[in-house]
């Protein structure tokens, strides 16, 4: 099975948690609608504060399956991103948008399907003079995220894993589960958390 696929059966807390608790991206970036996922290669772009020709070019230059993601320089007081845009996206085989910035047209963008993570929403316009780059490392938050990485976002938010990392996260996050559901069945059976993990008698309970 294709890698990526496999990726996408976890959420995002999963994989963040089997990668060490790293990988997490600010918890201010959520999707616009809660049902939102995206699952997909880094397709990466910096722009210049409030201006979006770069998301323009990017989507249209991006390949099917990609998810676009954003660093807007640190400003967040403009709409980035619309319908129009989505549409464009969507149309193109575009996985979706994960921005460090704000997006308008809400209503449009869930209706169609197009996953978006934001910061917010935001009705200001941009201006397009496109100065910035497409597809170069970027920083968002304190995580690097090299163009091909994978982006896993959910309701939760949204973690980036590492090429280079990507079947070693699998095989964690399989075994995170396993012991995930364990732990289910004994509070099926009504022992305490407390219980399960020994935290009674290291506090003498």
């Amino acid at each position: 099975m294709d890698l990526i696929q496999e990726l996408a059966k976890f959420s995002a807390a999963t994989l963040h948690e089997a990668m060490g608790k790293k990988g997490n991206l600010p918890s201010a970036i959520k999707p616009i609608a809660k049902n939102m996922k995206v699952c997909g290669p880094a397709y990466t772009i910096q722009t210049m504060p409030r201006d979006n020709m770069l998301l323009h070019r990017a989507y249209a230059y991006a390949k099917a399956g990609d998810v676009l993601i954003a660093n807007c320089s640190g400003f967040y007081e403009a709409g980035y991103w619309g319908d129009l845009m989505s549409l464009g996206a969507k149309t193109k085989g575009i996985n979706g948008l994960v921005i460090d910035a704000c997006v308008r047209d809400a209503d449009d963008i869930e209706e169609m399907g197009f996953p978006v993570f934001s910061r917010g929403l935001c009705i200001h316009g941009t201006s397009n003079y496109g100065d910035g780059t497409l597809n170069e490392p970027i920083m968002i938050g304190n995580i690097l995220i090299n163009p091909g990485d994978i982006v896993v976002g959910d309701r939760d938010g949204v973690v980036i894993i590492p090429q280079e990392k990507i079947e070693e996260t699998i095989e964690k996050a399989i075994a995170r589960e396993v012991k995930e559901e364990k732990v289910r069945e004994q509070l099926r059976q009504g022992k305490t958390s407390l219980q399960i993990y020994g935290w009674d008698e290291k506090f003498g309970y």
